[in-house]
């Protein structure tokens, strides 16, 4: 059971990045799935996350119009399209997929990716 993030790097303000997280060694059923971060000296926190069943989202005010999730689930890949990238963005993304309903907490997440590294820096 592996979740990979990777697509995480250096990249200019306002700038864009998309980070794709590849699930492999299950099977779930229509899970919910989400990306988190976690800053330096910072908890971690919920930036998006997608229910493949219905299609809900949730995104926090820090992302709104700026992130969006989506799936392939002919690939098992979600992804996190980041635009407008601004420096307190910078933090270690991760990924975490649960059977159920959408959650904002990264410890709801039964299966938990390593993560990959944003950093934003001129």
């Amino acid at each position: 059971v592996q979740l990979q993030a990777f697509g995480g790097g250096l990249v200019q303000p306002g700038g864009s990045l998309r980070l794709s997280c590849a699930v492999s060694g299950f099977t779930l059923n229509r899970p919910a799935v989400g990306w988190f971060r976690q800053a330096p000296g910072k908890e971690r926190e919920a930036v998006s996350c997608l229910s493949t069943n219905n299609d809900t989202t949730y995104y926090p005010d820090l992302a709104k119009g700026r992130f969006a999730i989506s799936s392939d689930s002919a690939k098992n890949t979600v992804y996190l399209q980041m635009n407008s990238l601004k420096p307190e963005d910078t933090a270690v993304y991760y990924c975490a997929a649960r059977q159920g309903l959408i959650s904002r907490n990264f410890g709801n997440y039964d299966y938990r990716g390593q993560g990959t590294l944003v950093t934003v820096s001129s």
